[in-house]
């Protein structure tokens, strides 16, 4: 028998079990996370993240979904990360540079907030990936389950799928569609699917399908995608509030071209865990 530590954390509800990997070391991440990510028989998360040593930046996080998948990164994931780090001491430095496989990725101290400096949308299909042919993924017919949809198709880093409803999302089917999406032919990794509503230029209101864990109370990367997306057909300014079932995210598309995300993150609780 050996004893794992581990942290609950959740960023607007979106929830992660943390575990300091430096010290202590989880045998098989993708087995460990389907068992422990699970409600009913595990400790109960989204995401399970792992904080590594790095040799090209501060930390390394490694993000497993529910489904025991890796996934390449994480917006309020990588929020709770850096609380963790800060609150614990690891690190004293204002900015962090965290190793993903998204890239290296820059949490910042805003008060009791976290802001991300999210990197650089991407719209090249085969970048996202997303299997069309053409420059760029907006506006893209899908026909499911006799529904029309119509895709706006960006990477943060992972694959998203933005949809533009006509009416607020809290009554959408968003668990009858968002599989099918997530699983369609056309995205080789699979994606991430975001069903939103434009409230005005300043605010936008979401529902979102995690690729590996189902709905989400909310989705970092996801708001980002949805705002960048927005912003690209001319629905809204340059700073918006997302508004997500678990709470609201601040986000700007800066000068710089790089998207930031500010938004808060909490720690639940600590645990030990007996594994044999």
């Amino acid at each position: 028998m050996k004893n794992i530590e581990f942290v609950k954390m959740h960023g607007l509800g979106n929830d992660f079990i943390l575990i300091d990997c430096i010290n202590q070391e989880i045998d098989n991440p993708e087995k460990f996370a389907k068992k422990y990510c699970h409600r009913r028989f595990g400790i109960g998360a989204d995401q399970l993240l792992l904080l590594y040593p790095s040799e090209i930046a501060d930390f390394k996080m490694k993000i497993y979904n529910a489904d025991g998948s890796e996934v390449e990164m994480c917006g309020n994931g990588i929020r709770c990360f850096a609380k963790y780090i800060w609150d614990r001491n690891l690190s004293h430095k204002e900015i962090l540079s965290i190793e993903t496989l998204a890239g290296i990725i820059k949490p910042k101290k805003v008060g009791e907030l976290v802001q991300v400096d999210m990197g650089k949308p991407e719209f090249h299909p085969p970048n996202i990936p997303v299997d069309v042919d053409a420059d760029k993924a907006f506006d893209l017919l899908l026909e499911v389950l006799g529904w029309h949809a119509k895709l706006n198709c960006v990477s943060m880093g992972n694959p998203h799928a933005v949809i533009f409803l006509d009416e607020e999302p809290k009554n959408f089917a968003v668990a009858k569609y968002g599989p099918l999406i997530e699983n369609h032919p056309i995205f080789p990794k699979r994606t991430n699917v975001e069903f939103a509503f434009i409230n005005n230029p300043k605010e936008i209101t979401m529902r979102v399908w995690e690729r590996g864990s189902g709905e989400t109370l909310a989705c970092g990367t996801g708001a980002c995608a949805t705002a960048v997306a927005a912003m690209v057909k001319g629905l809204t300014e340059k700073k918006v509030t997302v508004h997500l079932l678990g709470g609201d995210l601040q986000i700007e598309w800066a000068a710089d071209d790089h998207v930031y995300m500010t938004g808060p993150a909490e720690e639940v609780f600590e645990g030990k865990l007996k594994i044999s």
